[in-house]
């Protein structure tokens, strides 16, 4: 398994030879300080940040191999492993290895990837779900996209600015296999990585604090009320467009009741949230209206669809990290690496049928 650091780094055993010195050996290459070939110094923005070996004092034959943590920054990192290729073994496996590969997922050649697992976090129960190698397995040409999709379902909706972000990503390192005839790889894998939870903040309800910090339409919030945000509706970080998101979590009565406690002051009756974007030379708009009616009732799906299926072009926001890891079945070539440009584009193709469906 992956071991942590106490610098904030993770350490991985090296593998018993040959597989561990092949992967130590493509690390030492890519990241060599006199490296000068544009092809590796290009691939290093896709790869997690490489920092040499180390061996425990107490056990100095050990080795591991010191890599950045690529989830250190996430509050509620929700991960995918997904292996990337049509083949699963290298080159040079005997008879009895391919036939073992082959045989734990037959569909490799066609589909092109396989998920090995992933951890996603629910808001609605503040929660993990784990999935593990069986679960990807299991995965069919008619169940492989509801498969990937639960990876970005975070229990309230489909984290579409999450999908789209990884398409982003992805498209990258596609653009990168596709000028390069260096290296193949073989058993190497994707890991995504997207934040899962609604980050905590303290913010003043007033017309100005609002206005002025989150870029909020004027008028609407009111109140000289403190509102915790921790586990309530809040809003994230507006970007420099001015665009919007707000995302729900599980503490919504809290927020009912101080909203009821401000708007009684002023005898208003209803609450509308507006998000705009300027997208195309076109205004998007969506909102919703939440009376006092509303405030027990079933608000979340309406919330859902302002907040949780916002038009693809809004992914500025998603926080998502795509990274290629696994290198210990990676060979020279001259030729393009066919085999893994099949199982991106495949992988490509799937998310794009998620977010359009």
């Amino acid at each position: 398994g992956i071991l942590q650091h106490p610098d904030g780094t993770v350490l991985k055993q090296l593998q018993p030879p040959p597989r561990g010195p092949r992967e130590q050996d493509f690390y030492n290459k890519v990241y060599d300080s006199d490296c000068c070939d544009s092809v590796l110094l290009e691939l290093r923005e896709y790869l997690p940040k490489y920092f040499g070996v180390w061996s425990p004092p107490t056990a100095p034959n050990d080795t591991y191999l010191k890599l950045e943590d690529v989830t250190r920054k996430f509050n509620k990192p929700c991960i995918m492993d997904v292996k990337i290729g049509q083949k699963s073994y290298d080159p040079y496996a005997s008879v009895e290895k391919i036939q073992q590969q082959v045989s734990k997922y037959p569909l490799m050649e066609e589909i092109g990837f396989l998920v090995l697992g992933m951890r996603v976090y629910h808001v609605s129960s503040d929660s993990y779900e784990t999935q593990n190698q069986h679960y990807g397995r299991s995965l069919t040409k008619e169940t492989v996209k509801d498969g990937i999709s639960k990876f970005f379902h975070n229990g309230y909706c489909l984290r579409k600015d999450a999908v789209a972000a990884s398409i982003q990503k992805i498209e990258k390192i596609l653009e990168w296999f596709e000028g390069q005839k260096q290296l193949n790889f073989y058993a190497s894998s994707l890991l995504f990585v997207y934040e899962g939870s609604c980050q905590a903040t303290t913010m003043r309800l007033s017309d100005v604090t609002l206005a002025e910090k989150r870029g909020m339409p004027k008028g609407l919030l009111s109140g000289g009320d403190i509102l915790e945000y921790n586990n309530n509706i809040h809003v994230i970080n507006s970007t420099e467009n001015g665009k919007i998101e707000a995302s729900v979590s599980k503490g919504l009565s809290k927020f009912y009741a101080l909203h009821k406690k401000a708007y009684s002051k002023r005898h208003h009756s209803q609450l509308s949230l507006k998000v705009e974007n300027l997208e195309q030379g076109n205004m998007w708009k969506s909102s919703t209206c939440i009376t006092q009616e509303h405030l027990n009732g079933n608000v979340i799906p309406q919330l859902e669809k302002v907040f949780c299926h916002m038009p693809a072009e809004i992914k500025e926001s998603a926080n998502v990290e795509v990274r290629m890891i696994d290198f210990a079945h990676v060979f020279p070539s001259n030729t393009r690496d066919e085999g893994y440009i099949y199982g991106l584009k495949n992988l490509i193709t799937v998310l794009q049928n998620i977010l359009d469906n």
